[in-house]
Parts: C-alpha cells; sequence; structure tokens
C-alpha cells in the first residue's frame, strides 16, 4: 500500500495538481480522520478508495478549514431523483460510486480499466454536486432539486480525466495489474 506522500507526489505527476495544495489537504484529510493515520514513525498506507477521496478532495474549491466537512458532504450526495430511504440497489451514494472506479482502477480487467479511463469525473465547486460521464450515460449525484442548476449565476466546475485517475492508481498499486 502506498504512502500519503507516494500518493500526493503521483497525483501531481499524473492528474496535475498542485504540490503545495495537495499535500495541505492530505494533511487536513488525515487529521479529520478522513484518511487513514500513520502509527508513531510510520507513514499511512493509503487503500484506492483513500487515494480517490485525497483526488476529490483536491478537485474542492473550498478553504483547506472546510475541506473535511466538504468531503464528506459530496461522498454523501445521492443520486439525481433518488430519495433518502430508496432501495440499496439504486441509492448508491457518489463516494460509493467513486470507491467503485478506484477499485475497477486497482484490480479491474485491462476491459473494465479502459472503460473507467474514458470517464470524465465533474465536481461543481459552487454547489455539491458531482457528475460521473461515460458516453452515453450520465450519473449525476447532487443535493437539491433534479434537473436545476442549485445557484444563480454560472457554473464552476473542475473536470477529472479518468485516465489520469486509472494512470496514477495502476502506478500506486502495481501488483494488481
Amino acid at each position: 500500500m502506498p504512502s500519503t506522500k507516494l500518493a500526493c507526489d503521483t497525483l501531481v505527476r499524473r492528474v496535475g495538481y498542485d504540490p503545495g495544495r495537495i499535500k495541505e489537504v492530505a494533511r487536513v484529510l488525515t487529521d479529520a480522520s478522513v484518511l487513514p493515520p500513520g502509527a508513531p514513525g510510520k507513514s499511512p498506507e493509503l487503500s484506492p478508495q483513500d487515494v480517490a477521496t485525497l483526488m476529490l478532495g483536491t478537485a474542492l474549491d473550498v478553504p483547506l478549514r472546510a475541506v473535511a466537512d466538504t468531503v464528506r458532504q459530496y461522498r454523501a450526495l445521492r443520486r439525481e431523483g433518488v430519495p433518502e430511504g430508496a432501495p440499496a440497489s439504486i441509492s448508491a451514494t457518489a463516494g460509493e460510486e467513486l470507491d467503485i472506479l478506484a477499485e475497477i482502477a486497482a484490480t479491474g480487467s485491462p476491459e473494465a480499466k479502459a472503460r473507467v479511463a474514458k470517464t470524465i469525473v465533474t465536481v461543481v465547486g459552487n454547489w455539491p454536486e458531482i457528475t460521473l460521464v461515460h458516453k452515453p450515460w450520465r450519473i449525476r449525484f447532487h443535493a437539491g432539486e433534479p434537473g436545476r442548476w442549485q445557484a444563480f449565476g454560472h457554473r464552476r466546475a473542475v473536470d477529472l480525466n479518468g485516465s489520469a485517475f486509472v494512470a496514477a492508481i495502476t502506478e500506486l498499486f502495481p501488483e494488481t495489474k
């Protein structure tokens, strides 16, 4: 399992994140117990799902003091139009979907990895929304009214390239190639 430092360095190289920002986000997420802490004298070891959480936290356009709470909020987003208490087969959260993509990127077949590599993860910055786009399907997770922008003005979003995500996970977890 890779250390937090190795995951940060890989995401900087593969995804293009700012090195200072990702290290501070990792520290904040570790302090808030969103990412696993290390033992005394030992760096924390991350799973593919932890790397996906770090990637999400760095993509968010919020102050560092709000990163941990915002990551929890975005991971808990529900699919568009699916109410609380819906059957488990249709009530996946954004965090569960990101975890599935991370697991496929780490342990999936080459065909499954190629499918994840064609996915674009859009993280909206000015209201809670994550969209997974892979033609012909689109899954939208948000906290508001279905099919409607949740704020006035323009929509600020960060698109995360699925192929960069798969490349980073494959580099961090080579034993699962």
